[in-house]
């Protein structure tokens, strides 16, 4: 009961932050000024041409031109985005059998943030050099959002470099997914973690060091990619040292419909990989019938005794595109589940709706089944608001 009484003041807190969101684009120009070198340096807020024989940094951040090619529009080398989500929930489980709380966090209140910062250049027009920084301190009470919890300062989540190779694209990065070319077949938009990846939970190889991968488009929705990543970048890449990941993903997208195939082998030991297989698809009936997203996902793990040597994941997802001013759906599923124990599933709702062009606020109920005999399953109730700019 205690969680539910902790949820009445959500409403009243949640008004608090949306005043916090018109100051999220106020920028000190002087502080910015103590970074940069703006001798030699021409700031242009027009768009007419300037004659000089210095190079122009065009307003907006877009970079440095040379005068000689710039006509007086903006230059589109360089873009930014920001996105801030603030989360407010509670999360109440653990309870033994007697009703004892196991957890000193269990049924609070919790209030967490992320921040993240993408930067984007190009410099062919195809090509494109993505940068991505992360800040946050999401807790425990809100751990469903899957926020960032590296603290305050900011650090860099990832680099990568995309570009053409004839009618191939190619993907080289450090702290990327080895698997960021793949096309999944699933359009459930859950926010909640242990769901949103369809049940693609290990054949989509994620979190590598050193990534290296490739992508085809054959045409008519058929599309193939390959990915590998490194678990380390120290012991190098391709040697003994190094736990490395493969994978290689095919689909076919139509209108209404699609179907895609991840095989994914993961390296756990100098001796020993797991193996995994996932098929994902998803049908988006015309009219007011909801989409349907299923995933399933097998692996065999290598090195473990052949009571206990398969993991199992599986969801099925419902979404409605237009539910009043917004968007909901609902899903059930359980994620890598060791073959002879007991499916954990999740059963989740979730509404999201717009406030305004850079305002989104996304609730979500959820409860888990808890395998563990004697304690209760897991109920949590939160809100997560983002603003974009």
């Amino acid at each position: 009961m205690k969680l539910f009484k902790s949820l009445l003041v959500a409403p009243a807190t949640l008004g608090l932050l949306v005043p916090m969101s018109s100051n999220a684009t106020e920028v000190n120009l002087n502080e910015i000024a103590n970074y940069s070198d703006v001798e030699g340096i021409e700031f242009v807020n027009s768009f007419e041409t300037v004659d000089s024989d210095e190079e122009s940094l065009l307003a907006g951040g877009e970079g440095l031109v040379e005068d000689s090619s710039y006509d007086g529009g903006f230059s589109e080398t360089t873009t930014a985005s920001f996105g801030v989500d603030f989360y407010l929930g509670a999360q109440d489980d653990e309870e033994s059998a007697s009703g004892a709380e196991t957890d000193a966090s269990d049924d609070a209140l919790t209030f967490g943030y992320s921040l993240g910062i993408g930067l984007n250049t190009s410099f062919t027009g195809e090509d494109s050099l993505d940068i991505t920084l992360d800040a946050g301190n999401s807790t425990e009470g809100v751990a469903e959002f899957d926020g960032n919890t590296n603290g305050d300062a900011l650090t860099v989540d990832g680099v990568s470099y995309t570009f053409p190779v004839g009618e191939a694209t190619f993907i080289v990065g450090d702290s990327t997914d080895g698997s960021a070319l793949f096309t999944t077949a699933c359009v459930y938009g859950g926010p909640g973690n242990l769901l949103d990846d369809c049940a693609n939970v290990n054949a989509g190889i994620t979190g590598g060091a050193a990534t290296l991968g490739a992508s085809y488009d054959f045409g008519n929705g058929f599309t193939a990619a390959t990915g590998f990543q490194t678990g380390s970048e120290v012991t190098g890449m391709f040697t003994d040292e190094t736990l490395d990941a493969y994978a290689f993903n095919a689909a076919y997208i139509a209108d209404t419909y699609g179907v895609s195939l991840t095989y994914g082998i993961v390296e756990t030991s100098s001796i020993n990989e797991d193996k995994f297989t996932a098929l994902n698809a998803y049908y988006t009936p015309e009219g007011y019938f909801p989409s349907i997203s299923v995933g399933y996902e097998a692996g065999d793990i290598g090195g473990a005794d052949a009571s206990v040597d398969e993991k199992t994941s599986f969801m099925v997802g419902l979404s409605w595109d237009e539910v009043g001013p917004g968007t909901a759906g609902v899903a059930v599923g359980h994620s890598n589940t060791i073959e002879g124990t007991d499916e954990a599933y999740q059963y989740e709702a979730y509404y999201s709706y717009d406030i305004n062009d850079g305002m989104t606020i996304t609730p979500l109920i959820f409860t888990k089944d808890n395998v563990t005999s004697g304690l209760d399953d897991t109920t949590g109730v939160m809100v997560k608001t983002s603003f974009s700019f």
